[in-house]
This record gives C-alpha cells, sequence and structure tokens, in this order.
C-alpha cells in the first residue's frame, strides 16, 4: 500500500452507519409528522406502537423481504404493510425526506446545481418484443393407445 493511499484511508470521512432502526433523535424529528390514529374502536387489539411499525416498515425496505417475513418485533407484516399504505397516501415519506434533506442541506450544505439520476430498464422476462409475434413451440403430437 503507497503511502498516499495510507493517508487518504485515515483522513476520508467514513460514511454514516446503514438505518436499520429509527433512532431517538430521529424520532423525535418524525413523529410530530405522523398523522394521528384513527379514532378507537372499542373491540378490537390495541393499536401497534407506530415507532415499532416504522422500524418494521425500514426492516423491509433494507432486506427486500415479504411483508409476511417481518420479524414479530417488529410487530405483523399486515400491519406494517397496512401502516405503510396508509402513510404512503398521506404523503408521510415525501415529508420526512423533505425534513432529513433540509437538515442535511444546513449541516452539510446540498450543491443544488448538481444533481444526478441513475436507473435501469430491462425487458420483463417472457413479454416479446415490439412487433414481433411470440414464437409458440410445436403441438405436441396426438398419442394413440398404448402398444402394451
Amino acid at each position: 500500500m503507497s503511502e498516499s493511499t495510507a493517508v487518504e484511508q485515515l483522513t476520508k470521512p467514513k460514511p454514516p452507519p446503514t438505518i436499520w432502526r429509527v433512532s431517538d433523535e430521529l424520532w423525535q424529528q418524525i413523529q410530530p409528522l405522523i398523522p394521528p390514529p384513527p379514532p378507537k374502536k372499542k373491540d378490537g387489539r390495541p393499536r401497534v406502537d407506530e415507532r415499532r411499525v416504522l422500524d418494521g416498515i425500514i426492516y423491509v425496505l433494507r432486506t427486500g423481504c415479504q411483508w409476511k417475513q417481518v420479524p414479530k418485533e417488529f410487530s405483523s407484516g399486515s400491519t406494517c404493510h397496512l401502516r405503510f399504505s396508509q402513510w404512503v397516501q398521506e404523503g408521510l415519506f415525501a415529508q420526512i425526506w423533505a425534513l432529513l434533506l433540509r437538515e442535511y442541506d444546513q449541516l452539510h450544505g446540498i450543491d443544488w446545481e448538481w444533481q444526478s439520476l441513475d436507473g435501469a430498464l430491462g425487458k420483463a422476462p417472457g413479454v416479446p418484443k415490439r412487433g414481433h409475434k411470440r414464437r409458440r413451440s410445436a403441438p405436441t403430437p396426438p398419442t394413440g393407445p398404448s402398444p402394451a
């Protein structure tokens, strides 16, 4: 390893840790944005804590697992999915994104002149190209009675 590479590694700031759970500090910022729960029904289970559900949603988004595979420590996958759907409709995640962007801009500054976008598109499997007919395999010949 060259001397300049070693110096770069020592002076290069470490990236922030990956978020798996909402920290206390972050929760204090996000909690006021969360819409109030609907009126409590007389019967049924008690409502699951919003922070616990948000941790479950983050788990699904980070791992890519199915909602049914959410660990029980985050409540049920159906509860996490229901709350996720409600919060998406209410624009909660866009509000959180805007809040955190403003905070980052104040702390480190964002160069709004420079932007980048990345993406990848590909043909879905089994979908023929536009304008081409799908090739069909040869029909299976009819079978007769068994010679046995």
